[in-house]
């Protein structure tokens, strides 16, 4: 009975909250689309619970579990690996300048994700003032290009390294933190640095932001067009991959994720906490740093409406979509995050609710993610129940 009276009450909810926006009839359409999945979903779950049902999942997982062999041999992964990176160095000469610049974002928002992978889905610690370092980053090459003529790759350098020092700085003050605390006092610090932004007119030109920031060079060749850029954010962010899926092989990322399951054993292990909470937040940060260099470099003008809280929400939701530790699913997140709502720019108004919807059930139905860490596969499941 209970049941029933969910499925009758949560449609009718969702369709009273869609009536402002979407008026009374697609309002109606969209409860009764939402009561209709509720009833499919009651149907296939009575029937996961049938002996039927059960024996055809026992073949479905079997046939899973071979797939997932054959995916996970070396031979297949390094052919993979190189399919991908053929298609991604020809794919611009197929289009057009504008899928060009998309493309360009989502690899900016995969080199934040993989430096926020580390701190959140690594160590375990919930940074909402990620994106500040973001600003530390393109602001630093602004301010130094503008102001002192310092050119794109001595500030790429210069900006990850402040980025670094700020991260550094706020995993100092929050060394005795832990989740809900720590959580408030780094989104303190996005506000703190987004105030800074808005009020130090003399350094940042407050809401003005920066304008006539040079783009990059290489000697005397300048990158002007969307797909220079596209292949410099596709070098920087195999740069990311690279060097992030070493520090996860290492000692350090094993440390890490001890630290994220029980930071007190980590402790008894022998384990430095305080080093290596330090270390997440620093690592991350130049990431971000780097990320903010380009962004500044590529649009030729910043300003702190361009480093909001949303943009840590986005890019936090890429982490957790994609699967938090794993560095395969955070890449496919942040570009499902920021292609599909391209793609399908003609529902823009519902966009928002379908973005919220999805996260929901992702929820739900895959807490892990889209591509759940392998590693923590291994250490908390049991060897039937991998997939």
């Amino acid at each position: 009975m209970k049941n029933y009276k969910k499925a009758l009450i949560i449609p009718i909810w969702s369709a009273f909250l869609m009536l402002p926006f979407m008026g009374i009839m697609k309002a109606a359409i969209g409860g009764v689309i939402i009561l209709a999945g509720f009833i499919l979903f009651s149907v296939i779950t009575k029937y996961a619970e049938s002996d039927a049902g059960k024996k055809a999942y026992s073949g479905i997982h079997v046939r899973v579990n071979n797939i997932h062999s054959f995916i996970e041999r070396p031979q297949i992964k390094k052919g993979a690996v190189l399919l991908i990176l053929l298609l991604l160095i020809i794919m611009p000469a197929f289009m057009n300048n504008y899928y060009v610049d998309v493309l360009t974002i989502a690899g900016i928002y995969t080199v934040l994700a993989l430096g926020l992978n580390i701190v959140v889905g690594l160590a375990g610690l919930l940074d909402l003032g990620y994106i500040a370092f973001y600003a530390v980053g393109a602001y630093s090459y602004g301010i130094l290009n503008t102001e002192f003529g310092i050119t794109f790759w001595p500030a790429l350098i210069i900006g990850a390294l402040l980025s670094a020092l700020c991260g550094t700085m706020l995993g100092v003050i929050t060394l005795r933190l832990r989740g809900d605390y720590l959580a408030i006092v780094t989104l303190g610090f996005l506000m703190i640095v987004h105030l800074i932004l808005n009020n130090w007119d003399g350094l940042t030109h407050g809401p003005n932001g920066i304008l006539g920031i040079d783009p990059p060079s290489l000697g005397g060749f300048t990158l002007s067009s969307p797909v220079h850029f596209y292949y410099l954010i596709l070098l920087l962010a195999g740069l990311a991959v690279f060097v992030i899926n070493r520090i996860n092989n290492s000692r350090t990322g094993r440390a890490w994720i001890a630290m994220r399951e029980d930071e007190t054993a980590a402790s008894a292990m022998g384990i430095n906490v305080t080093y290596m909470k330090i270390l997440a937040f620093a690592l991350g940060a130049s990431w971000a740093g780097l990320a903010g260099v380009f962004f500044a470099g590529r649009y030729a003008f910043i300003s702190p409406e361009s480093f909001n809280f949303f943009e840590t929400v986005l890019v936090l939701s890429m982490v957790v979509l994609g699967g938090m530790g794993s560095i395969t699913g955070v890449i496919i997140g942040a570009v499902l995050l920021i292609i599909l709502p391209e793609v399908f720019r003609g529902f823009h108004d519902y966009r928002m609710l379908a973005f919220g919807g999805a996260m929901t059930l992702m929820m739900i139905f895959r807490p892990q993610g889209l591509i759940g860490n392998p590693r923590r596969k291994i250490e908390l499941m049991p060897a039937k129940e991998r997939i």
